[in-house]
């Protein structure tokens, strides 16, 4: 391509990673370190332009002043997308500042939200639609096999990772079943270290079988979890994750909630866990704008002990699973001891 080079990494490590930092540094950006791949435009070896990925979520575009209005942000999409392609990936995301909106858009870019700091963009037009449409019709066809509460009138709604699902995830459905007509259950699909989203998800299906009115989901990319938001060109770095939770809370109490009619939100109380416990101080400040109840119901105990999925994961990396046995319900505990076996462990 012209006088430039174009060079890849998966990602860049050594003396071209501190390149790219510096390179990123000097155009006001800051290097994400989950970044996965990368590409950079380089002239007579210095660098003059970059994008990189985290899997999905495009990040760290940059074009260096001098060569701006030359196409190279277009070579740069160009290669992103023949990576993803090749990767299997055709949804991706951007996150970016609102005032490079239209430079995205350029680039086949649809935006999906945004506040005053932050624009979420996806690469599918009508992405955020299917995604409602998908909700709705998993809400249908799961109320013919389910009842109503039909003492209450609200639509409740929970969002949990269950990694794994635990009695304390369990409690605080049930308690939050009990205050509502219907209650949606938000499974976190983004994969997590421990269990694959899809394993989250049966074990939730098989622990909630007794409770009547629950429809259960899994989030897709619209609803992830606001600490793997990338903040790489937020310069408040201490308010950068209040920034993404006011994002992920603005997409539910515009675009979710109401295509679903929720009316009420339910979390655990976090008394160990600081970015857990600003997300549910988040929620508490921003819910009320879209008219959505917010409840906090305190966390369930295990003895003089909180349970914790994070606790269950320790023991059972320790080979300590069944000292945590009270913590899980029975289905869940059949499965890590099925799974403990397996591993050898």
């Amino acid at each position: 391509m012209g006088d430039y080079m174009e060079e890849t990494g998966d990602p860049f490590t050594g003396k071209k990673k501190e390149e790219l930092k510096k390179f990123l540094e000097y155009m006001g950006l800051t290097y994400d370190e989950q970044i996965t791949h990368s590409i950079v435009l380089r002239k007579e070896k210095e660098i003059i332009a970059t994008a990189s990925c985290q899997k999905n979520i495009i990040k760290c575009v940059a074009v260096s002043e001098e060569y701006q209005g030359q196409n190279l942000l277009a070579h740069l999409m160009t290669s992103l997308i023949e990576y993803f392609y090749g990767m299997g990936i055709s949804h991706f995301f951007g996150f970016t500042k609102p005032q490079n909106k239209e430079l995205f858009c350029s680039m086949g870019m649809y935006p999906v939200t945004q506040t005053e700091k932050i624009l979420l963009l996806e690469n599918d037009k009508n992405g955020l639609e299917k995604f409602l449409k998908r909700l709705k019709k998993e809400t249908q066809e799961q109320q013919k096999c389910k009842v109503e509460n039909r003492h209450e009138n609200g639509i409740g709604a929970v969002v949990m990772n269950c990694n794994p699902f635990t009695r304390g995830h369990e409690y605080l459905i049930r308690e939050a079943a009990k205050k509502n007509k219907w209650l949606h259950i938000f499974i976190l699909s983004e994969e997590q270290s421990f269990l694959t989203t899809r394993e989250r998800y049966q074990l939730v299906k098989e622990g909630i079988q007794e409770i009547p009115n629950v429809i259960l989901h899994q989030t897709s990319e619209y609803m992830i979890s606001p600490a793997v938001f990338p903040t790489y060109f937020i310069k408040e770095k201490a308010k950068a994750y209040e920034m993404n939770c006011q994002l992920d809370i603005q997409l539910f109490g515009e675009r979710i909630a109401p295509e679903l009619n929720i009316t009420d939100r339910y979390v655990g109380s976090e008394p160990a866990c600081d970015v857990t416990h600003t997300y549910n101080q988040c929620l508490r400040e921003q819910l009320p704008c879209y008219q959505i109840r917010f409840h906090e119901i305190p966390r369930k105990t295990y003895g003089d002990q909180i349970i914790s999925a994070s606790e269950v994961r320790k023991r059972y990396a320790e080979n300590q699973l069944k000292s945590v046995c009270g913590m899980l319900p029975e289905s869940t505990w059949r499965y890590l001891e099925r799974k403990k076996n397996e591993n050898g462990k």
